[in-house]
């Protein structure tokens, strides 16, 4: 395996032999690294990211800023040491220009320090770790998806102040994307005067919850933050235990997200959530985007699959504005974090000064149309930062969202 000095004097001469030789450099493929999962739990993920992704190439015939793309997939397994092992594949042997992916935050945070180390843009686009874009920052990274909890904020406001909620308990996957999505609605539900009664932790690999949802009572609605198939098997059970008509669900962006909600049922009828995406947001570039990755994949596109779509038009609008220099890293990582987007699906976005997309957040309803569900937009945040109201200083200082920040009150 390389070590560091040998891959930065590799880089160096790689650097001088392109100066020398702009020409040569330009009519070379830019090489973009995907980490995916192919099997288990984290696979549905991986696949609607490389179809979100693929589906960006395809619109351009394989070409970004003039230049033919080479496009390599790896496999993490959805785990953390195997992703950092792909990572220095992608970067030592296929000699990729940047990195796109992966799909959760365990797997950016075991990549982060290495290609920070290795130098090599890194554009995040779905894992949702908040300290990624606050208090351990890359700067070879960016994020074209959200903190998780930023979502969460205007959630737990527009519960309180349009849904008049007062007292919530909370059900979540019991790990960081989980426990970070229910601290930011914690917060915010908490400053706009409400209560949260009870804070219920499922694991990951949970198959059954009746015990959890045995603890349901007394409360005007629950908040339920999972991923993948977790929240299908929670709102399936809820509905089973009578509990559907009398205390309603709101929930988190992937809990309903599309990309399972086309397995879903009646059971998810009604839910309120809020998310950076909804395949019906009615723009004509949602409209078509969603019409043609329907053809491919047959189901609406979701959080994976538009947050690498995102990532392909954040690195187009870079590339475009250094004229397509891929091998001038710096250039590349400094037109990334200038990016603003506007023709996006999800409407605008651009990034802050930490690398994290400043972007609409929507209040969706699940309702059916033409046979199938649907997250219809009941009202739009428009350009949330991933810091809320709050200031930026004052929010680094404290620390980062968890299982018991901010406590049970």
């Amino acid at each position: 395996m390389l070590n560091r000095r040998q891959v930065l004097a590799g880089t160096a001469a790689l650097a001088g032999s392109q100066l020398a030789l702009p020409a040569l450099a330009q009519s070379t493929p830019i090489r973009i690294g995907m980490l995916s999962v192919k099997s288990g739990a984290l696979a549905t993920g991986g696949r609607q990211m490389e179809d979100g992704f693929q589906l960006f190439l395809k619109q351009r015939n394989n070409t970004i800023a003039g230049r033919a793309v080479e496009f390599i997939v790896a496999d993490t397994g959805g785990q953390p040491a195997l992703a950092k092992t792909r990572a220095q594949e992608l970067v030592q042997r296929s000699n990729v220009h940047m990195v796109v992916g992966p799909v959760a935050a365990f797997e950016a945070l075991a990549i982060n320090d290495y290609l920070a180390e290795a130098q090599i843009p890194f554009i995040c686009s779905s894992a949702a770790a908040e300290d990624l874009t606050q208090r351990k920052l890359n700067p070879w990274f960016v994020r074209t998806s959200s903190t998780s909890a930023q979502p969460c904020h205007p959630l737990a406001d527009y519960a309180a102040k349009e849904l008049g909620y007062k007292k919530i308990i909370t059900i979540a996957d019991d790990f960081a994307f989980g426990q970070e999505q229910t601290a930011g609605f914690q917060r915010v539900f908490e400053a706009s005067g409400g209560s949260i009664t009870n804070k219920l932790w499922a694991p990951l690999n949970a198959a059954d919850y009746g015990s959890y949802i045995s603890q349901i009572s007394g409360v005007d609605a629950v908040f339920a933050a999972f991923s993948g198939a977790n929240g299908l098997r929670f709102l399936r059970q809820y509905n089973e235990y009578g509990l559907k008509g009398q205390i309603p669900v709101i929930s988190a962006m992937t809990t309903v997200d599309e990309g399972v909600l086309h397995t879903m049922g009646d059971e998810a009828l009604g839910i309120i959530s809020a998310g950076w995406y909804s395949a019906g947001i009615d723009t004509p570039h949602n409209k078509s985007f969603v019409e043609q990755l329907r053809k491919v994949t047959g189901v609406d596109p979701g959080f994976y699959s538009v947050g690498a779509y995102s990532a392909g038009l954040a690195l187009e609008a870079a590339l475009k504005s250094i004229d397509g220099k891929v091998e001038n890293k710096q250039g590349l990582i400094a037109a990334l974090k200038k990016a603003e987007i506007a023709n996006d699906p999800r409407g605008p976005w651009k990034f802050d000064q930490y690398g994290n997309p400043i972007e609409n957040i929507y209040i969706r309803k699940v309702e059916r149309k033409d046979n199938r569900l649907v997250n219809t937009v009941i009202k739009t945040y428009d350009q949330v930062s991933q810091f809320w109201t709050y200031q930026p200083e004052r929010f680094l200082a404290e620390p980062v969202y968890s299982r018991n920040n901010p406590t049970k009150i």
